[in-house]
């Protein structure tokens, strides 16, 4: 199953394009579900309950998830769930044709897709050092995030778009195939991708345990986690309701297919992050150019509280998009190198328990503080978040990236 020489091997390539027809059929979308909201309602907090509702599993089902992902077949589990993503986005397209498409359908459907991301991304996370070897983790993490950019943010975004200016069913239905792709793409990969499991069986409650003692009693790993849990807490209180600002009548005035071509910007920024992340890591050590990342991510967001100019902002969102991906490519690969296999699933799910979380609070938030102080308020609160992560400066450096890399890890 690794691949040999330097090649990162077919199951790999496969795996690459169906992340990218995925993230393709994710990228139309994430432009169309905000956008079928605003239709619905102008209500900041009601359109934010879209997100909360989405981003809820990563804290109520993600621990179970991570177990799951331990017990089950990876690569089986991420079939089934686009399969499953199929189906719900399907049925949205023909509620929105028949004209029956309302508020309440939309959380449920955001909720039964949260579950899925849940299932799919644990288990993605966890299947890749199965199939490339330790040393090609970087590269590999590298191109799977480009290609998820592309699509999700460069792609995506502006084709959804165009696609919802001329028919919410043709946007929904544009995402559903591209979902279907996807799962006939993982059902080509040969071979089993079950963690290989030692010791007594265990039940799933103590599974969870297992992966939340790991994480917890490792202080650059926890650390990791509390700090991008704080910056999903800020972004997804942004991005809650940022359509209500970027969308005319919004302050940025913009048409549905601006919006998409906007989102765009981050996805420039994405590709960046992704060709520059190693050649910058090499240079300024791993430490430095993760802070480089959080700085980056903090300035731009507080950007839209002062300009609603298009430029400046996607601008903004560019050098977002570069920080964005520094940061997952150089915090993940270090995660899947240092935790043990049978460990991932549970490791990555309580990892993300920390990380994405947040995202429900953080949009509650966004849409609480949009209703009582207006959206530019969302951007500066987001942005002293961030900046506080300051704090954790002496826990994350180049010694302790060092150590925990170069010191095996074990299970308890």
């Amino acid at each position: 199953m690794t691949a040999g020489g330097r090649s990162l091997g077919g199951a790999f390539h496969k795996v690459l394009v169906a992340s990218a027809s995925s993230n393709l059929a994710d990228g139309i979308f994430q432009v169309a579900l905000p956008v079928i909201a605003a239709r619905l309602t102008s209500s900041p907090l009601e359109v934010a309950g879209v997100a909360i509702v989405g981003r809820l599993p990563w804290l109520l089902f993600v621990l179970v998830a991570g177990a799951l992902a331990d017990r089950l077949d990876r690569r089986r589990t991420m079939r089934n769930v686009q399969v499953a993503r199929v189906v719900i986005v399907g049925v949205l397209a023909a509620l929105a044709l028949t004209e029956q498409l309302s508020m309440p359908w939309l959380y449920v459907a955001a909720f039964a897709l949260g579950v899925g991301e849940t299932l799919f991304d644990t288990a993605a996370q966890s299947i890749l050092p199965n199939i490339v070897r330790p040393d090609q983790l970087s590269r590999a993490n590298g191109r799977l995030y480009a290609a998820e950019m592309v699509m999700n943010q460069f792609v995506g975004p502006p084709l959804g778009g165009v696609l919802v200016g001329i028919s919410v069913p043709l946007a929904l239905g544009g995402s559903a195939l591209g979902f279907g792709l996807a799962a006939i793409g993982l059902t080509l990969i040969a071979g089993s991708f079950r963690a290989v499991r030692e010791g007594p069986p265990t039940d799933i409650v103590e599974d969870i345990r297992a992966g939340w003692r790991f994480l917890v009693g490792h202080r650059l790993l926890r650390t990791f986690a509390i700090m991008v849990g704080v910056m999903n807490l800020a972004g997804s209180a942004i991005w809650a309701v940022f359509v209500l600002y970027a969308l005319a009548p919004g302050p940025m005035g913009l048409s549905e297919v601006g919006f998409g071509v906007l989102l765009t910007a981050m996805a420039i920024g994405s590709i960046v992050g992704s060709v520059v992340t190693p050649h910058l890591e090499d240079r300024l050590g791993s430490a430095r150019t993760l802070w480089l990342a959080v700085l980056c991510t903090a300035v731009p967001i507080i950007i839209p509280a002062f300009s609603a100019d298009p430029w400046v902002v996607g601008g903004a969102m560019v050098l977002e998009g570069v920080a964005i991906v520094a940061w997952n490519i150089i915090t993940v690969t270090l995660r899947q190198r240092i935790v043990p296999d049978a460990l991932l699933g549970r490791v990555n799910a309580t990892y993300r328990l920390f990380a994405w979380g947040t995202q429900p609070i953080g949009a509650l938030a966004g849409g609480i503080i949009a209703e009582l102080f207006g959206l530019r308020a969302v951007f500066v609160v987001g942005a002293l978040l961030i900046g506080g992560l300051v704090v954790a400066r002496r826990i994350v450096t180049d010694d302790a990236i060092r150590l925990a890399r170069e010191v095996p890890a074990t299970s308890t």
